[in-house]
């Protein structure tokens, strides 16, 4: 039996929580949440005893009992928990981005590596079934190798102004542009040279949310192959989908297009508005959670019991952020920036 013990009590934990209590030989066992009300809302959701409600992850790491953690925390607040759990001897699966700062990015590396602890960045989108059929059909060179990619992941407006209420405090490079630059190192299998962008805001900081609207970013690859990609989040809340997906790769002797978000799978119509309802991303079968946001979870606790390598490293996790803060960089300066690695 894996005991899995979560902190942060937001929707998404609410979804590892589910994962933990369908999967046979899995259990949540703890919660943790600086807001007492919220995580024991979360304890009574899911069977866990009010001894096991927590709002310092210290003293549940100490007293749980559990085997493992889902750190599901707003981005920027990674960093202490992973150390802290690292330190009790915790494996862990860290909600995207694994961290928002360079220090920190090596500190949590350090901390794993001393401990000897298995670490999993939720880069969820590398389990998105036509994202996973691509880097299928590159795999075996059918149409050669890749010469050129772009990917545009941005979301509508009401995420950063409703859903996260931090997000004043965060970036939809950490927030998107986590899982579109990881897909694209997977896919490529190459890591970012070097980096130029550009940002624009105003949008947003007019809603009363002081973050950037949007950025576009070139990217040279070590194996030569150029890259765009955009991330936003003020496409309007019309939109028939949160997020709008597009996606299309050029090869030697080919080329893959996905439409992830106006794939017409399903449309939903009202007076009001027409909607795409989800099909994939997290969705459910007869009550049991099936989306591929799901599988990346399931895949954790699935390694995590049979020892193998996760299909997301922790370093591919650390590449992603050291890139997304030259993009940062880059967006700031006007210039291209070189992007560090481990």
């Amino acid at each position: 039996m894996i005991k899995m013990a979560v902190i942060g009590a937001g929707l998404w934990a609410r979804e590892h929580g589910r994962i933990f209590t369908e999967m046979a030989g899995v259990a949540p066992v703890a919660i943790c949440d600086l807001n007492r009300s919220r995580a024991e809302e979360f304890a009574a959701m899911f069977g866990i005893g009010d001894d096991q409600v927590y709002t310092d992850h210290k003293e549940m790491l100490a007293k749980s009992g559990c085997d493992a953690v889902s750190i599901v925390t707003p981005d920027f607040l990674h960093t202490e928990v992973a150390c802290d759990c690292a330190a009790a001897g915790k494996h862990m699966l860290i909600e995207k981005p694994l961290a928002t700062r360079r220090d920190d990015v090596f500190r949590i590396l350090d901390a794993a590596a001393k401990n000897k602890v298995r670490v999993m960045v939720d880069m969820h989108n590398r389990w998105s079934p036509p994202f996973n059929n691509v880097k299928a059909i590159l795999d075996s060179k059918r149409y050669g190798d890749p010469v050129n990619a772009y990917f545009r992941l941005n979301d509508v407006k009401s995420v950063a102004t409703d859903m996260l209420s931090w997000a004043s405090k965060s970036s939809i490079l950490w927030f998107l542009g986590s899982h579109s630059l990881d897909t694209l190192n997977w896919l490529l299998e190459s890591r970012p040279r070097e980096v130029y962008a550009l940002s624009s805001r105003g949008v947003l900081d007019g809603l009363g949310v002081d973050t950037v609207d949007v950025y576009q970013t070139s990217i040279k690859y070590e194996n030569g192959v150029i890259a765009q990609m955009e991330n936003g989040w003020i496409t309007p809340n019309g939109n028939p989908c949160v997020n709008d997906i597009k996606f299309n790769i050029v090869c030697e002797r080919g080329k893959m297009d996905i439409d992830a978000s106006s794939n017409n799978l399903l449309q939903v119509t009202g007076d009001d508005r027409l909607d795409t309802g989800d099909c994939i991303v997290a969705n459910q079968i007869f009550g049991y959670h099936k989306g591929f946001a799901y599988e990346s979870i399931r895949s954790f606790l699935t390694k995590l019991e049979s020892g193998e390598e996760f299909f997301v490293s922790l370093e591919d996790s650390a590449r992603v952020v050291l890139a997304l803060l030259a993009i940062m960089e880059s967006a700031e300066t006007g210039r291209i920036v070189a992007c560090e690695t481990v």
